[in-house]
């Protein structure tokens, strides 16, 4: 019996119009290479990953492609078009991937391409879980204290911290669920969503969602000071 596939989704098609600068934060330099090349290389190591999928507006197709060579990165397979927003993309890959594995139903592990310190045990760990429980969700557990805050002025209360867990990505499901996910929320008129993670509760409100440990490392690119950040712990790194 032939070994399940375990494949990539890798999320690249941002614009990154919080760090007001001229490309992508997924495309941008950082301690001498782009960090999508951080990202594939992650994945490229992990002796359990089959194959990378990539999401990215076509006109930096050429740009990953060549980060790829670059890298040897020889697991990449193939490139989809991003939509407008990240649902979009994820449904676009959901489908491109469908369309070429959809008889094979591989475990597909959908991750943020802005998140490029995802070790290899973060991967173990959620491949783990998704074997165990049939989905993994990366998340990390808060150590902070929240408030509940409407108007964002003032708080009448707060939500205790060991309730509460940060999702992360990667986060993986079977290629069916995530088909049958994007179903539903085209049947239900679901165009908008913060996230695969919030998707999936919307779509099966009844499913158990599995968590599997993060790490404040595999920290997203978002704001300018999180590239700071990223800089400074890549620097560090080469120069161990």
């Amino acid at each position: 019996m032939d070994k399940p596939l375990n494949v990539v989704l890798l999320l690249a098609g941002g614009h990154g119009f919080r760090m007001h600068t001229d490309r992508p934060k997924q495309f941008m330099e950082i301690a001498g290479e782009p960090v999508i090349s951080y990202t594939l290389q992650a994945f490229q190591r992990h002796p359990e990953i089959d194959r990378i999928y990539v999401v990215c507006n076509p006109e930096w197709n050429e740009f990953v492609k060549t980060t790829a060579r670059n890298g040897r990165i020889s697991k990449l397979h193939t490139l989809f078009p991003a939509g407008d927003t990240s649902i979009d993309s994820l449904r676009n890959g959901i489908a491109g991937l469908h369309a070429e594995l959809g008889e094979q139903n591989p475990a597909v592990l959908t991750h943020e391409a802005v998140r490029p310190l995802v070790t290899d045990e973060i991967i173990s760990l959620n491949l783990n879980t998704f074997r165990t429980h049939g989905n993994a969700v990366t998340a990390v557990r808060s150590q902070e204290a929240y408030m509940v805050s409407p108007d964002g002025i003032s708080s009448g209360k707060c939500i205790p911290r060991e309730l509460l867990h940060r999702a992360q990505t990667p986060i993986t499901f079977s290629l069916d669920d995530l088909t049958e996910a994007f179903r539903r929320a085209k049947q239900i008129q679901i165009s908008r969503s913060q996230s695969l993670y919030t998707l999936i509760t919307e779509v099966f409100p009844l499913k158990k969602l599995y968590i599997s440990p993060g790490s404040e490392l595999n920290f997203k690119l978002t704001l300018p000071e999180d590239i700071e950040t990223l800089k400074a712990l890549l620097t560090y790194r080469k120069q161990k």
